[in-house]
């Protein structure tokens, strides 16, 4: 059998546009689900790490909220607690995807108040932290979680 370059015919060549046109819709065929199990992976482990740090010595963690952390209103011991029990329970629901809008909204909140009251120069970091949790927050979190079995399981029983 002849090819078409055996016979005389040149190949078509790619031009870069029509590369990048190419690349642009293998990129579309990416499932948004994937996108949002990746984005609760990696929210969820900063959180999670977070909150271990803190746990693993809760008298440095007072110290820290005393002397670094200084959230205005909030007794430091006070602080300490709802920081901590919102990174732990923030981490573990979106991991799971388990109340997965309402997990992000409240680790979003706390993002915010770590950017404007305790560390305002970290915007990049805060900024990826926060971009993925609006990603959790507008589109949920995918077929993948227990938000999407629990909304199957409901909406067969109703």
């Amino acid at each position: 059998m002849l090819s078409t370059a055996s016979l005389g015919q040149a190949q078509p060549v790619l031009s870069p546009v029509s590369l990048y046109q190419r690349a642009v819709a293998l990129a579309d065929h990416i499932p948004l689900s994937l996108v949002q199990f990746a984005s609760r992976m990696a929210v969820g482990y900063v959180f999670w790490n977070s909150a271990q740090s803190k746990l693993a010595s809760w008298p440095v963690t007072i110290q820290l909220f005393a002397m670094e952390y200084q959230v205005p209103l909030l007794p430091p011991n006070v602080a300490a607690v709802l920081g901590t029990t919102t990174e732990l329970c923030g981490a573990i629901l979106v991991i799971v995807g388990l109340f997965t809008r309402l997990a992000a909204l409240a680790l979003l909140g706390l993002v915010t108040v770590i950017q404007v009251f305790v560390y305002p120069s970290h915007w990049g970091e805060h900024l990826l932290w926060s971009s993925l949790l609006l990603l959790l927050l507008a589109r949920g979190a995918g077929l993948v979680s227990l938000d999407y079995l629990a909304k199957r399981f409901f909406a067969r029983n109703m």
